[in-house]
């Protein structure tokens, strides 16, 4: 049987492709690659795959769903870098009111878990470990400590 090599794509439902594709570009700076208003579909790429993310209508009545619901726990996505440019991300975040559901230090990488517009919950991390990460994993089993990524204030 053929090995799965890596995550290549995601398709999200969406219950405004629009808003969706506001949030994915302004956000997280992805580049449109396709959009066909006429099908309400996009798809988004971070620069180097023909698409990472497409975005296509959801198809049921427009009831919202609750955050983080069945099938999709969520979506991680690896950033260039370490801890400066994870702070960086969550300025960036917290500039645009996105709902930030916690940070965590798992040791062999740093992440911010948030929310996009339809509820759905995404990872942005930084590996720490790189190549030593499978063994660490393997040999450590899962860690999820606090990671403060913002100054402390005086009152």
């Amino acid at each position: 049987m053929a090995r799965i090599n890596r995550l290549q794509h995601i398709v999200l439902n969406c219950m405004d492709v629009d808003a969706s594709i506001d949030f994915y570009t302004k956000v997280l700076g992805m580049e449109i690659v396709s959009h066909n208003p006429e099908r309400n579909m996009a798809f988004l790429s971070f620069g180097k795959e023909h698409h990472d993310i497409a975005l296509f209508p959801f198809r049921e009545p427009a009831e919202r769903l609750e955050k983080n619901h069945l099938g999709l726990n969520h979506i991680a996505l690896e950033i260039e870098g370490g801890e400066e440019e994870l702070r960086e991300y969550y300025q960036q975040l917290k500039a645009n009111n996105v709902e930030i559901d916690g940070t965590m230090d798992h040791v062999m990488s740093q992440s911010i878990y948030f929310f996009d517009p339809d509820g759905n919950r995404i990872e942005i991390f930084a590996d720490m470990l790189h190549d030593e990460a499978k063994e660490w994993l393997h040999q450590n089993g899962g860690v999820a400590k606090p990671l403060v990524l913002e100054e402390a204030t005086a009152d």
